[in-house]
């Protein structure tokens, strides 16, 4: 069952005596755009699930009018800290920044105060948010159907956060993107040696085996930061927020590790429920999903990351996936030795949790040798995800290999889109799946705008296998043909205009096809169907005169060269294609085009050779036309 988040509080302590109350709310009037400057009730309660940082929720009750507010106060501990440690004005950066510019769910931050004076330590004031909280993630009392839906919005979530650009949003300084794991990993070693050893709890000698494994196997995609981005760095179900009634998040809680740094850190530990579990009854194991068995209705390992990948864009990390793995067991082990040995100390509190923590560490580094020791952790390709979220993941799938329906019915396709399916699914099987890692390594380094030569071999591959061009509707290929008086000729490519002007599919015949490829983000290119090309090509194909087609066109179809896309200005929402201000006058056999454009898709790749402008003009509901331009035209300035 979940927990409501006001159910989360410590009731017993009503008395807060960790700070001068009145206090904080003087600071709040001040500080807080709508708060009560008159007060007829105030109550203030801690809460009691897994706080680092000590965090209250605080009611209020306007005198004016009766009003009920509730705010959240999270503050640093009292005493002497780590210098890093519980740094809450780095947990409101990261919330300000991300609730101010994206749509990751966060509670709004209102206010951060770093004086003591207030109430004795840095803290600051955001939203309370009222919905559900999974403590347990095999979420006993769940239906099967809602325990799937639970998971796999878990996994949207941590995509749409690691989407982020944190340069964009101010935090491009908020941590180092390189070298991540390497620092973690002798960071969390140093935690272990100083908790262990003469004096200490005992020290396992399988950890240090773990520590050196892990510094000979940091993934080389880790060195160059290739990963790198916002890390939340406690990413699990428990410090999600779920509305109370539909199955999606509202808010992610306890930034206090993140960071920049390598994202597959946070996936790996947001598995741990299916590597080991702490919580079990049963003592004599304490193994996760995959070792005691599944709830019904959760999602197998596989599918949740295939999810993630899906929302993310991210390779599928089938090759270092050992590595992450046993690293975030690494780190648990870690922590939890740190959390015996200042228990030994008398610095933490209850005996049943430490007694927990002397048991978990070993647990934890037993797990990750268990896992290291697999013959194999994910299947070499992610598996396809059943449209129907209901469907229990432990049982087989017809048709799989197809996605398809079983019945009949008008939109079941033809053997001929099959035939073409069939063939699509074994070249990103055999062909653009294997060689995904090495794409991403180059998109994310500074050659991202040079070609890697995989891409055209695999092209002049997708030719020959008639899986080129796909996208051109059927009426348009023969709109092109005639105008060109095209036969069986072969274009400058070698290749058949038939199959260049693809295969003569609907639209609806090309959606079966086009799902496929959505499955790596480097597919549609490699096909030949890749935006804004696709759309270039259209046009050219329903409005293109003879000669506009020969120049443009089939240099276009061949994989020649590629096109951009200019429609977005800088100082209109050019989502509404009214207004647009770029303007386009005649003179003589030429054109004036004067305007500026900006995210201009596809003008940075080098094989960028022509670019379509989207104009204005006078008659407001027909006012858009398009001119195609040379790149390479000394009048067109790109000024970055």
């Amino acid at each position: 069952m979940a927990s409501r988040t006001s159910d989360l509080l410590n009731f017993e302590q009503q008395v807060i005596t960790d700070f001068d109350v009145n206090s904080l709310i003087r600071y709040a009037q001040i500080n807080i755009h709508g708060f009560p400057s008159s007060l007829s009730k105030f109550t203030i309660s801690k809460f009691g699930h897994g706080q680092s940082n000590p965090t209250f929720l605080m009611e209020v009750i306007s005198s004016s009018d009766s009003s009920k507010q509730r705010y959240v106060v999270r503050k640093k501990p009292s005493g002497k800290l780590l210098q890093s440690a519980h740094a809450v004005d780095r947990e409101f950066q990261v919330l300000k920044a991300l609730g101010d510019h994206t749509n990751v769910p966060v509670p709004k931050v209102f206010c951060l105060c770093t004086d003591p004076s207030v109430i004795g330590t840095d803290f600051y004031i955001m939203e309370f948010l009222e919905g559900r909280i999974f403590l347990d993630p095999s979420l006993p009392g769940v239906a099967p159907n809602k325990r799937r839906a639970i998971y796999l919005q878990t996994a949207k979530t941590l995509a749409s956060l690691h989407s982020v650009g944190v340069d964009s949003i101010g935090l491009i300084k908020y941590g180092r993107r390189d070298n991540y794991c390497k620092r973690q990993v002798e960071r969390w070693a140093k935690q272990y040696i100083a908790s262990t050893g003469e004096g200490k709890p005992e020290r396992n000698p399988k950890m240090l085996d773990l520590i050196g494994w892990l510094r000979q196997h940091i993934p080389s995609e880790d060195t160059s930061g290739a990963t790198g981005g916002l890390v939340h760095g406690d990413f699990r179900i428990d410090n999600l927020v779920f509305h109370p009634i539909e199955d999606r998040v509202i808010g992610i809680l306890d930034w206090e590790l993140s960071t920049l740094g390598n994202q597959m850190c946070d996936v790996a530990y947001s598995c741990m429920p299916y590597i080991v579990d702490l919580n079990r009854d049963d003592t004599k194991s304490y193994g996760g999903f995959e070792i005691c068995g599944f709830p019904e209705g959760i999602p197998s390992q596989a599918e949740y990351l295939a999810e993630y990948c899906s929302a993310s864009a991210k390779p599928w990390p089938v090759e270092n996936w050992k590595f992450y793995v046993a690293f975030s067991l690494f780190r648990g082990a870690s922590i939890y030795a740190g959390v015996h040995h200042r228990w030994i100390q008398g610095n933490a509190s209850g005996g049943e949790r430490a007694q927990i923590a002397k048991i978990g560490t070993n647990v934890m580094i037993d797990s990750a040798w268990l896992f290291i020791n697999r013959q194999t952790v994910l299947p070499d390709q992610p598996p396809r995800l059943s449209n129907s979220i209901v469907r229990d993941h432990m049982k087989p799938v017809e048709k799989e290999s197809l996605g398809l329906p079983i019945e009949g019915g008008r939109f079941v396709p033809s053997q001929k889109v099959l035939d073409l399916r069939n063939k699509l699914l074994m070249f990103m099987k055999n062909n653009i799946y294997p060689v995904e890692n090495e794409l991403y390594k180059l998109a994310q380094s500074s050659m991202r705008w040079t070609i890697h030569p995989e891409e055209e071999k695999l092209k002049e591959l997708a030719k020959k296998e008639g899986l080129w061009n796909l996208f051109i509707p059927f009426d348009s290929a023969i709109r092109a043909k005639e105008l060109l008086s095209l036969g069986n000729d072969h274009f400058s490519s070698g290749v058949s205009n038939n199959l260049l002007l693809g295969a003569g599919l609907s639209n609806l015949e090309y959606g079966y096809l086009c799902e496929i490829m959505g499955r790596s983000v480097w597919a549609p290119q490699i096909f030949n169907c890749g935006a804004p090309d696709t759309g270039n090509m259209e046009v050219l194909l329903r409005y293109g005169t003879k000669e506009q087609l020969q120049e443009w066109l089939i240099p276009l179809l061949e994989g020649r060269i590629r096109s951009g896309f200019a429609m977005t200005e800088p100082q209109v929402a050019s989502s509404d294609a009214t207004n647009i201000e770029c303007s386009i006058t005649r003179q003589g056999d030429s054109y004036i085009i004067n305007g500026t454009k900006w995210w201009t898709s596809g003008a940075m790749d080098p094989r960028c050779k022509v670019l379509i402008v989207m104009k204005y003009h006078l008659k407001t509901y027909a006012c858009q036309s398009k001119i195609f331009c040379w790149e390479k035209d000394e009048d067109l300035r790109l000024p970055r």
